[in-house]
């Protein structure tokens, strides 16, 4: 055959040589592959109930958070102490992720979204459940040690999707309330195995058996190999923190050496099995009965007996940060105005951020700050006063490298998530004046530490131009 020089091998081809090769490569290449996209597809919208994943090849890189006396830092193991990145806190509440993550389509894609939008405020830190126990399709632990794996899938697609828009977690481990299970669910699987146990609730925290349960589902959390990427939860930095439990209350202030007994017990025991990660407690910040704070701070006598002491239960050896919530519309009375909730914050968050410096010397942060939102939102000029005032004493707390750490706000939505909603709850980017609001700290705390790499490089900085 005579070689034409400078014309391509295909064009010295007889025709239909050239074309069976094309015929030959569509049907040994081309069709298969559009088969396999097709037939995932299909899948994808239909089997919502057990999405497909693929393995995430290439994740990037995070550092850990470790505490510095009162405040945090960002560990980076090539640098030397002093040089490590401080760490001031702007996040939020989204409680819901896992239970949207455990379905396809259109339910992780809220997910995304969430975590995308945080970032997009300059959000570094969200805290959500990792918790659902007992009876339901999205129950995470079904019966003490036995798990819905399509769940815990769902709970590894948010620290994959947090990992990848640069945000940390604080994993909530189980509910004092009966919402998802909680403490009341521990105690029903204990009475049900035949266990002589309490109709008390408190019995979760002195029960034998029911400390096993709660060390088993512990145990069954850490050592968790996420299916998307590989990493065990207790080799993954973008998980912030453990949170013992939400909002820890007993039914009898009686019980309050119980609570100090199992909150020392179980923070050891976290920390016998992960010490990359910070560990605390989820308390409310409620002072107790032996505390002279107890009638000049909390929001009412109630507040002390609930069993809980946020001086004691904070400064258990193993617990790494102080955590304290704050509801001034709901705590007070209700016909208080706004200048007396305005007041009670004030203090409230005076108070706990002088305990961090001087009494605990650990860092404080305000892991639920909640305020009304009304139907008619009418009530947003109220919630952007008390989220400012918090914001406010984060913020000099901050300039001054003090205990107050940071503030997540209780709690953000997207659009589609209603049934997650409550009366605190809101889609920030349809509230303008808040949402410059959060974004204008998450600036203020990036302008004080401007070496520190607080959260991952985005496409764009949300801090772009609104630095102060």
């Amino acid at each position: 055959m005579e070689v034409i020089k400078g014309a391509t091998i295909t064009d010295q081809l007889p025709t239909a040589c050239y074309s069976g090769m094309a015929s030959d490569w569509r049907d040994k290449k081309l069709y298969p592959l559009l088969g396999i996209l097709l037939l995932s597809i299909f899948l994808y919208f239909n089997l919502g109930s057990n999405p497909i994943t693929f393995p995430i090849l290439w994740q990037s890189h995070m550092d850990f958070v470790s505490a510095n006396s009162t405040h945090f830092i960002i560990v980076n193991p090539r640098a030397p102490l002093e040089n490590q990145s401080t760490f001031y806190i702007n996040g939020w509440n989204s409680y819901w992720l896992m239970q949207e993550s455990v379905w396809a389509g259109p339910s992780r894609s809220r997910v995304s979204k969430m975590l995308k939008k945080g970032a997009e405020m300059g959000l570094t830190v969200c805290r959500t459940w990792a918790f659902n126990d007992g009876v339901g399709p999205n129950a995470l632990q079904i019966s003490p040690g036995v798990f819905n794996e399509r769940v815990f899938r769902g709970l590894d697609y948010v620290i994959v999707e947090a990992r990848k828009h640069g945000i940390r977690l604080i994993l909530s481990l189980v509910n004092n309330l009966s919402n998802f299970g909680g403490k009341a669910q521990y105690v029903r699987w204990a009475q049900e195995a035949g266990h002589n146990v309490s109709s008390s609730t408190d019995s979760f925290f002195s029960h034998p058996m029911i400390k096993d349960y709660y060390k088993a589902y512990v145990k069954a959390i850490l050592s968790r190999k996420n299916s998307l990427s590989g990493v065990k939860y207790a080799e993954e930095p973008a998980i912030f923190a453990w949170e013992l439990m939400n909002e820890p209350r007993c039914s009898s202030s009686s019980s309050a050496p119980i609570l100090q007994a199992w909150l020392d017990e179980m923070a050891a025991f976290v920390k016998s099995l992960d010490q990359k990660h910070l560990v605390t407690v989820g308390l409310e910040g409620f002072y107790g009965l032996n505390t002279t704070k107890g009638l000049e701070v909390n929001p009412g006598e109630w507040a002390a007996s609930l069993g809980s002491d946020f001086i004691q239960n904070s400064a258990i050896e193993n617990i790494d940060f102080a955590s304290v919530h704050a509801y001034p519309d709901s705590w007070l009375i209700p016909h208080d105005d706004m200048e007396a909730k305005a007041r009670f914050l004030s203090r409230w968050v005076d108070s706990h951020i002088s305990d961090g410096d001087h009494v605990l010397k650990k860092p404080v942060i305000f892991t639920e700050v909640g305020t009304l939102v009304h139907a008619d939102n009418q009530g947003l000029a109220d919630k952007d006063i008390l989220l400012k005032t918090m914001y406010e004493k984060i913020y000099e707390s901050a300039k001054k490298r003090q205990a107050g750490a940071g503030a997540l706000i209780w709690q953000l939505l997207v659009e589609g998530a209603g049934e997650y909603s409550d009366r605190f709850s809101f889609v920030a980017w349809d509230n303008p004046s808040t949402y410059k609001l959060i974004l204008k700290q998450s600036c203020r705390l990036k302008s004080i530490f401007a070496k520190s790499i607080q959260s991952q490089k985005l496409n764009k900085d949300p801090c772009s131009g609104n630095l102060p």
